[in-house]
């Protein structure tokens, strides 16, 4: 009788680490595959958070103009040569009205939900834009790859095969609502970011 109850008991232990470690992969993959985009209102007025959009599009605009990098890598490092560029783009679209400052960092974000995909919570790269005095709502996307704003024909899934995300990951935040897989990365996420605001302490 100890003997099966050992043995149910490795098998179940097998059976649960057979699961944990694709999901620890895809949170690794999360973490380490993607470049956010975060840009803060300087308020909540209506007025400033048009002018929150307005710097947007010129930031995304002018990140698609650097060129089409192909690791993550490549996209930081071209990110951070052209700090200053994105932040010229982010000022003129401005009119004086506000500074804008950019940076790339890393920092916590929380579930976000977009037109065909959710993100979980978790700490990420970020393209920081901080309009003002920077107490407004926020903007919230991925620079790269390109899951907000993907090519002309290009479809969602596409783009994070094309960025080495498992169908297991693509599925999981194409699919958040019904996902369990969805449910642990976020858990996972949300532990990570605890232990980032502790280590920010």
């Amino acid at each position: 009788m100890k003997k099966l109850l050992k043995l149910t008991a490795f098998f179940v232990l097998f059976a649960l680490l057979l699961q944990v470690v694709p999901l620890i992969r895809d949170r690794q993959m999360l973490d380490g595959q993607l470049v956010r985009l975060h840009v803060v209102g300087a308020s909540d007025s209506a007025e400033d958070q048009t002018v929150k959009l307005r710097v947007r599009d010129a930031v995304l605009e002018c990140v698609d103009s650097l060129g089409d990098p192909e690791t993550v890598e490549e996209a930081k490092a071209l990110l951070r040569e052209n700090l200053p560029a994105i932040e010229q783009a982010a000022n003129r679209a401005l009119n004086g009205l506000e500074t804008a400052t950019v940076t790339l960092c890393r920092e916590v974000f929380p579930v976000r939900e977009y037109e065909s995909f959710t993100l979980p919570s978790g700490v990420y790269e970020s393209l920081r834009v901080r309009i003002g005095e920077a107490e407004g709502r926020n903007w919230w996307c991925v620079v790269f790859p390109s899951l907000c704003l993907p090519a002309a024909g290009e479809s969602l899934e596409a783009v994070a095969a094309g960025a080495g995300f498992s169908e297991s990951l693509t599925d999981a935040i194409t699919d958040s609502e019904c996902s369990v897989s969805f449910f642990f990365l976020d858990l996972l996420g949300k532990a990570e970011s605890f232990l980032f605001g502790l280590l920010q302490r």
